[in-house]
């Protein structure tokens, strides 16, 4: 089982996004590399960067694909189908888990619960919180690929059913994905490897662990 610890960071809540992405560069970055069924050995690049400050889970994924989809704009929207990364976290050993899914043009499809049947879907207004930045960048000297970044600031309140005052300490339940339904290649990446027969990111038993330091 992989383990992340993430670094505190000195960002001022009204830091830009900008300011807020290239401070995420510095930092060390984990690759979501793992296969975990082989009828879809689609590989893109795929990588994070995980921080917090005193208000707010700061997040960064990079991406380098054949094919950039985002057809989905509304919260809650099945950006699954599109361009897509993904980040599920449960609060320390709770059963119940937030998935995170965001299309490479920031729309944010967000869930908690158990398991994937009878996940409540969090209100748009609370989705609204999350401060996001998009990007195309060039992909290197990759052929036929296309580079995206996407910055993501999530304030404590948008876990919404957990009173976070702080995550100094807190030890978590995680796992970090890339995925694309409808892309003419499909893909289903995964930090932490899967071992279920048929793709499925909502599987907690092979979640990994993160503690923020």
């Amino acid at each position: 089982m992989k383990h992340l610890n993430v670094p505190f960071v000195p960002v001022e809540d009204d830091s830009s996004l900008a300011e807020l992405s290239q401070h995420l560069d510095k930092l060390e970055r984990n690759g979501i590399e793992n296969i975990p069924w082989p009828a879809y050995n689609y590989k893109p690049e795929v990588c994070f960067v995980i921080a917090y400050n005193k208000h707010n889970v700061l997040l960064k994924f990079y991406v380098n694909e054949d094919v950039v989809r985002a057809i989905y704009s509304n919260p809650n929207d099945p950006v699954y189908k599109d361009s897509c990364v993904e980040f599920f976290i449960a609060f320390e050993n709770e059963p119940e888990y937030y998935n995170f899914e965001f299309n490479c043009a920031g729309t944010c499809l967000l869930g908690f619960g158990k398991e994937r049947e009878d996940r409540i879907l969090l209100p748009v207004e609370v989705i609204r919180l999350i401060s996001f930045q998009a990007l195309l960048k060039p992909a290197g000297n990759r052929e036929a690929s296309i580079g995206w970044q996407l910055t993501l600031r999530i304030p404590f309140p948008v876990f919404h059913y957990h009173q976070i005052i702080t995550l100094k300490g807190k030890k978590c339940r995680v796992n970090f994905f890339k995925c694309g339904d409808d892309l003419p290649k499909p893909c289903f990446l995964a930090w932490n490897n899967i071992e279920t027969v048929n793709p499925d990111f909502h599987a907690p038993d092979y979640f990994g662990s993160l503690q923020f330091t």
